[in-house]
Formats: C-alpha cells, sequence, structure tokens
C-alpha cells in the first residue's frame, strides 16, 4: 500500500503533501503520543484525533510518512508548516478512527507493535 491508497480508502483530503508513492506497511492509531513513542515500532502512518505539533513530531522521531487526522480534524497552519518542513503527508478524513483502522486494516494494512 502507498500513501494515494490510503486516501483513498478513506476518502481523505490531502493538507500537505509529502511522497504519496511511499510505501506503507503499518498503521498506529492513537490520541497519546506517549504511547505511540513508548509501544509503537516501525510505524508509516499515524491516525489521531490531536492536533497539535507534537504530533508532527512523534511522527517525525517514528521515521513516519504520514498523519491522518480523524473525525475531520484540521490542523492550523503551524502544524502544517511544520510537516511540510519535515516531508510528511498530513491527511483528514471525516471517518473516527475506530471506522479509519478497521478500514486500513481490512484493506491489508497491519498494525506493528513493540511487545
Amino acid at each position: 500500500m502507498v500513501v494515494k491508497d490510503i486516501i483513498d480508502i478513506l476518502h481523505g483530503e490531502v493538507i500537505c503533501e509529502g511522497d504519496l508513492e511511499q510505501e506503507i506497511k503499518t498503521a498506529c492509531g492513537s490520541d497519546m503520543m506517549s504511547d505511540v513513542l513508548a509501544f509503537v515500532k516501525d510505524q508509516s502512518v499515524l491516525l489521531t484525533g490531536l492536533v497539535n505539533p507534537q504530533v508532527v513530531r512523534t511522527a517525525e522521531m517514528m521515521d513516519m510518512a504520514c498523519i491522518v487526522f480523524v473525525r475531520g480534524k484540521i490542523p492550523d497552519d503551524s502544524i502544517i508548516s511544520l510537516a511540510q518542513t519535515r516531508g510528511i503527508t498530513l491527511i483528514k478524513t471525516r471517518y473516527r478512527m475506530f471506522t479509519a483502522c478497521g478500514l486500513l486494516y481490512t484493506n491489508g494494512l497491519s498494525g506493528g507493535t513493540a511487545v
């Protein structure tokens, strides 16, 4: 799966475009960035309802290619600018997190956790 596939599956809208052809192998859905940092490994896309700069910083630290904001959340210009400088794609979807994660899972995207 590539970023463009995620956009299609989630009927997403691109807010900030990075590499739309980048391969995505796993996903993580969380509003707690501390959990993402502590328990998630080798992730490529982050789904969250949290809209603050820490989301982009966390994604960068975890080498994530893409952030999906669920429930139609829209980040402000400072978050968009930060993502642009980091080359991270930002997408918004109207789906709730549970549904968005389920759609990606049923289309072949797995979750990866450090256990």
